[in-house]
């Protein structure tokens, strides 16, 4: 809803009295909200340590509940190969009508990473590159394809990103091998 929200919001040209509504009622509501969440924001992983934040596992679809990150589909994914949809709404937007590349970083992140922890093999980022081939489209709905392979203590991912059959962009993700409990610090 704020991803959706934030969209209309940069979509309006002229001032708006609903704007400023928002706001007084952001205000309240930040305000609530910070008596309620702990004083020390460090990550809590398990169980125990309740004075610290509780830490969201980011691995699986953290764009269903984080609006910084794009919402995307999967239609498949096993241990090597994965493949689903992304519509990049306008909260995204870059060039006119494009998608930011910082985004589409973002975007090739994720995916890899959600498809490692599925595997329940994945880890800390060692590289990611991203190779932009043409412009990416906002509100258009694209099509992603994983490869993943593992051999010694590494995985790779390559991810493309494609409109129809035109290949938009691949990003190639490199992890140390880790079982996901053992991505703490």
């Amino acid at each position: 809803a704020l991803r959706r929200l934030t969209g209309l919001l940069l979509s309006l040209e002229n001032e708006h009295p609903t704007v400023d509504a928002m706001l007084a009622q952001f205000a309240t509501w930040e305000r609530e909200l910070a008596q309620a969440v702990p004083a020390d924001l460090t990550p809590r992983i398990g169980e125990g340590g309740e004075e610290k934040r509780v830490y969201l596992d980011h691995a699986f679809d953290v764009g269903a509940y984080n609006p910084c990150f794009p919402e995307y589909t999967f239609d498949h994914v096993d241990d090597q190969t994965a493949s689903g949809r992304v519509t990049f709404p306008l909260v995204y937007e870059g060039p006119p009508g494009l998608v930011n590349g910082g985004f589409l970083a973002v975007f090739f992140d994720c995916v890899t990473q959600h498809q490692s922890c599925a595997a329940a093999r994945t880890g800390k980022t060692r590289t990611l590159t991203v190779t932009y081939r043409r412009p990416t489209p906002i509100l258009a709905e694209l099509r992603f394809d994983i490869v993943r392979t593992e051999e010694d203590r590494a995985v790779t991912s390559t991810a493309r990103l494609m409109s129809g059959d035109e290949v938009l962009c691949i990003g190639e993700l490199k992890t140390v091998v880790n079982s996901p409990d053992k991505l703490t610090g």
